[in-house]
């Protein structure tokens, strides 16, 4: 890719067949001849976060493997970066589609799904901050599953995303989040509570293993309150 550059893992996933990634090389890759960057408002070190695999991501990745297919549910990855979660999903045959908000994440999802001999995925653009607009190519609809990886890592005083989570959660929807104890759960608890959401929380804490790092988080399950 043009002013960047990039590298290839090997991401092996427990009970399923491993992925080819590619992915940024390093946090310090930024180009924006064209000034996307400042238009969207995404600082130079943010910029290139979105193109790394993060542990949060491995493990949503790993869960999405093993959990039971459902016949006709739709699933929708917020924030998906490198689209490891919806990749795993896309190959198991669900019915998936990937999200982000960096004009950057489709080209490189579609090079991963070059790289994994997969067919098209379909990706939107998810955002929910407080310019969002839901213009052409926006998230559209609800889904009977939603889920994200370290997407409470900021501060959101307006509750977008809760709202975002609420508009497109079909009846009886679960969202899964993997969060590695940012420090924004209790918030986003209670901002989702406003919308009827209970949560479970599930440790995901292990010590490093001979074939992956230690990683210390929780995955959080919400379900909407029924009547």
């Amino acid at each position: 890719m043009p002013g960047y550059l990039t590298k290839h893992e090997d991401i092996a996933i427990t009970g399923a067949a491993g992925l080819i990634i590619r992915s940024l090389l390093d946090k310090q890759q930024f180009s924006d001849p064209l000034g996307a960057a400042e238009a969207l408002g995404i600082s130079s070190a943010a910029w290139p976060l979105f193109g790394l695999l993060w542990p949060s991501g491995a493990q949503l990745a790993q869960r999405m493997a093993s959990r039971p297919l459902l016949t006709g549910e739709r699933v929708l990855e917020i924030g998906c970066g490198l689209g490891l979660a919806s990749l795993v999903c896309h190959r198991r045959g669900m019915d998936v589609t990937a999200s982000d908000c960096h004009p950057l994440a489709p080209t490189f999802l579609l090079e991963n799904l070059r790289l994994n001999g997969l067919p098209p995925l379909k990706y939107r653009t998810g955002q929910w901050g407080a310019d969002a607009a839901a213009g052409t190519g926006a998230v559209q609809g609800q889904f009977d599953l939603i889920m994200g990886s370290d997407v409470l890592y900021e501060r959101d005083a307006r509750a977008s995303l809760a709202s975002f989570l609420d508009r497109h959660a079909g009846q009886g929807a679960q969202i899964w989040i993997v969060d590695p104890n940012r420090g924004n759960r209790s918030t986003f608890h209670k901002q989702m509570a406003l919308h009827r959401f209970e949560v479970v929380e599930e440790r995901l804490d292990h010590p490093a293993l001979e074939d992956r790092p230690a990683y210390k988080g929780r995955l959080l399950i919400y379900q909407r309150k029924m009547g």
